[in-house]
């Protein structure tokens, strides 16, 4: 598996912090990359405008997603404004590998 860190470009959240995702080797096109990343983070794929690898470049086709190695960071640039937010943030009960009874433990 290749882990990438990706999160949603916004400058005016407060904070906007990545999330990593993993993507199986033998898949690596651009496809996929938007389908994982848009899946982990609820945002429609329709409303990505471009994916971005920090700090400034773009990835276009599958060749780029091919080159990328474990760790580097990415951004979905969304074509909607912030005042239409077009995607909801899954609630930490809701994300993958949330464990309940662990949030319950008091130290």
């Amino acid at each position: 598996e290749l882990v990438l860190k990706v999160r949603i470009q916004n400058p005016n959240l407060r904070e906007n912090d990545f999330i990593e995702i993993e993507l199986d080797r033998q898949e690596l096109t651009y496809k996929e990359l938007l389908r994982v990343s848009c899946h982990e983070l609820g945002v429609n794929p329709e409303h990505v405008q471009k994916i971005r690898k920090l700090p400034n470049t773009m990835l276009r086709k599958d060749k780029d997603v091919a080159r990328l190695q474990d760790f580097q960071e990415l951004e979905l640039v969304l074509t909607v404004s912030d005042k239409n937010l077009l995607f909801r943030v899954p609630t930490l009960s809701e994300q993958n590998g949330y464990n309940k009874k662990a949030s319950e433990l008091t130290y």
